[in-house]
Formats: C-alpha cells, structure tokens, sequence
C-alpha cells in the first residue's frame, strides 16, 4: 500500500525592509568647501550688482541660495538633512556678505575713501560691521533672506530615490 503524504501548501514570505537603496556617502567637507567659495561668488555677484544699479535687488537673494544650494549638492552629494543646513545657512551668509560689500563700497564713495581701504577697516572692526549692516538694514531684507535659506536647503540635498 503507497502512504499518501499531505503537505500543507507552503508560501515564501519576504520581509520588509525599511533600509534605502544604496546610496553613496556625501562628502561634508566638499560640501562645506563648494558652499563657502558659492556664498562668496553670490556676495561678490550681489555687491556687483547692488553698486552698478545703486540700489539693491532683492531677487539677487534667490539667485545667491540657488548658486549656494547647488553648488553643496554637486560637490556634497549629501541626502542627510546636514546637506540642507550647510545649504541654507550659507546662503545666508552669502547675502548678508553681499549687503555688507555693497555698504562699504556705498560708504568709501560717500567718504572720498577707497573701497579698498574701507574693507579693511570694516573687516578689523566687527562693530563697524555690525552698524553697516544696521544702517542699510530694510525689513523687505528678511523676506529676501527667508527665500534664500529656503532655496540653499532645499536644493543642497540629493533627493532619496525610491
């Protein structure tokens, strides 16, 4: 007599995993590097701008966090949040760099100085730094400066693939 085996019908279960695809790890240094020498570029690009036009755009602030953000991203290659904060803190940076060098040059001009010269000055004494800024500082400034933060972090970071 044959003996018949049941079985019960068996089933692969897989299980989830809630770990990402590979992704290579960014490069912080690059990142920081790449985003300070964007945030000096965008400054330099703002004071440019705001000296030629005498009066200063606002919309400079948006290309300055482009410039910064995507400059963290090509050469960080970050996904984590840190990526994002480097981004946007030096795009911060950067426009607050450029209303400074537009400021001293705007003050050489009005001193008879050289923009050179007032730099300097403005550079060895962090208080006259600080009433510049005051002095040109206008409300429209923050609005410009949130929108700049916003553009540094957003476009610093790599987006997570799927």
């Amino acid at each position: 007599m044959t003996e018949v085996i049941k079985s019960e019908p068996t089933s692969v279960v897989t299980p989830a995993t809630t770990e990402r695809p590979f992704a290579p790890p960014g490069n912080l240094p690059a990142a920081l590097g790449a985003g300070l020498v964007a945030a000096a570029v965008g400054a330099v690009l703002w004071a440019a701008i705001t000296i030629a036009t005498k009066m200063q755009i606002g919309f400079m602030a948006i290309g300055v966090g482009f410039l910064v953000g995507w400059a963290v991203r090509r050469f960080g290659h970050g996904q984590e949040a840190v990526y994002g904060v480097i981004g946007g803190a030096l795009a911060l940076l950067g426009c607050a760099l450029g209303n400074l060098l537009s400021a001293s040059a705007f003050l050489a001009s009005a001193q008879g100085r050289s923009f050179g010269e007032v730099l300097m000055k403005v550079a060895a004494a962090p208080a006259l730094a600080e009433r510049l800024m005051e002095i040109s500082f206008n409300a429209m400034d923050l609005l410009f400066y949130a929108i700049a933060v916003y553009e540094g972090f957003k476009l610093a970071r790599r987006p997570i693939s799927a």
